[in-house]
């Protein structure tokens, strides 16, 4: 039997994602979460690796197991076994044929930066910081040179393992409330820290570095070196992952919306 799990987690108690030898990703604290109760050793696979830091408000795994629990034990009987910095949204049993990354038909993240002199406090690793202002109004029409497909070759990590630099970025955004910038990015997948990336790049044009049509010729340089550093983790939310109704899946998508 296979089981969708929907996750919702805070990175910056974690070194990842994936599974560590020390055993501090999230997934070793879930398989051991889902081991104990399913009385048995479980594997779990993700719709996509998270780094060290990197939050989720809507990962989603699966799992196989002969072990028969009603649907409410798979999320109040794990959670029980699980620190309070992880939790289990929802349970859905699903198709043996259901694969977590590769029945994924597309990934959301959104990025929250505080813009102010002083650094946050209570949002301190829940939003990166830069003390700078910014013109989101460049940084939103720089923005929109990302969307479509290209080769994010320039945004991507050395040690990215991707077979291919070409993705599908169907939403590049960013909103100000207040002191806070949200950045909305939907695709159809992700390279190694091509979101971190890319809002590095957006803050250069943003603090008056470069003009936007800078990110325009970054695409087409290819080449990583020329691009800024890449942008801290902190305030990186994966925040949904698109699958085809058929599977017939909770919502699988949730938002930062305590700004709005």
């Amino acid at each position: 039997m296979r089981i969708a799990l929907g996750i919702e987690y805070d990175g910056s108690h974690f070194c990842g994602w994936q599974t560590q030898s020390t055993g501090c990703g999230v997934q070793d604290r879930l398989e051991r979460a889902l081991s104990q109760l399913a009385q048995h050793e479980v594997s779990v696979v993700a719709a996509g690796r998270t780094d060290t830091g990197v939050h989720a408000l809507s990962q989603v795994v699966h799992f196989d197991t002969e072990t028969d629990r009603p649907d409410s034990a798979w999320v109040r009987g794990v959670n029980a076994h699980l620190p309070p910095f992880v939790r289990v949204l929802w349970a859905q049993p699903v198709n043996d044929d259901f694969h977590a990354r590769f029945s994924a038909r597309g990934r959301h993240y959104q990025f929250l930066l505080f813009n102010h002199a002083v650094a946050p406090a209570v949002m301190s690793g829940k939003s990166s910081w830069f003390h700078l202002p910014l013109d989101v109004e460049k940084m939103a029409g720089a923005a929109q040179y990302l969307e479509g497909e290209h080769d994010f070759s320039a945004f991507r990590a050395a040690e990215c393992q991707a077979k291919s630099p070409i993705r599908n970025l169907y939403r590049a955004s960013i909103v100000k409330h207040s002191d806070y910038l949200v950045f909305d990015f939907s695709g159809n997948a992700f390279l190694h820290h091509q979101v971190r990336n890319m809002v590095g790049a957006l803050v250069y044009v943003g603090k008056g570095s470069y003009s936007p049509d800078f990110i325009k010729t970054l695409l087409a340089s290819k080449d990583r070196t020329k691009s800024p550093p890449t942008f801290s983790p902190d305030g990186l939310y994966l925040t949904g992952v698109d699958y085809e109704d058929a599977w017939g899946l909770p919502p699988t998508r949730r938002y930062l919306n305590f700004l709005a």
